[in-house]
């Protein structure tokens, strides 16, 4: 199993997944970390000229060219079973989980801790920081 985190430091999950530049990728084998990677990610700096759209109920992350921005930003983490986030748009949400990455909203902020809650089924989903 591999389990992803987004972040900025590398330390911290981020607070915001289209702004953040890294993933760090834990390999897991026995419910142990065995390998630990950071790779990059696309982001909002690569999407700048793009228009961002919110659907009729006020969520991010709809509209034409989304689905396209959040696939890029996947590409990275495409051998990747669990995504662990800080916060999303909905529409980045459901782009992860079409693509097969389960994406759980977390408020902890150590990405260490986050993975092995996660392991411990003790983590703590939180999609209401979803906007």
């Amino acid at each position: 199993m591999r389990i992803a985190a987004i972040t900025d430091d590398g330390t911290n999950i981020s607070r915001h997944f289209g702004r953040a530049p890294f993933y760090a990728v834990f390999t897991i084998e026995n419910q142990e970390v065995v390998k630990r990677e950071m790779r990059d990610k696309m982001g909002h700096q690569q999407f700048v000229h793009e228009e961002g759209l919110v659907d009729e109920q006020g969520r991010h992350g709809f509209g034409p060219g989304s689905e396209d921005r959040h696939a890029a930003m996947a590409q990275a983490i495409r051998d990747c079973d669990v995504l662990l986030s800080g916060g999303m748009g909905w529409g980045a949400f459901e782009s992860m989980k079409q693509a097969g990455i389960k994406t759980v909203v977390t408020d902890m902020a150590s990405i260490e801790d986050a993975v092995q809650a996660y392991l411990d089924g003790t983590i703590v989903e939180r999609t209401d920081l979803l906007h």
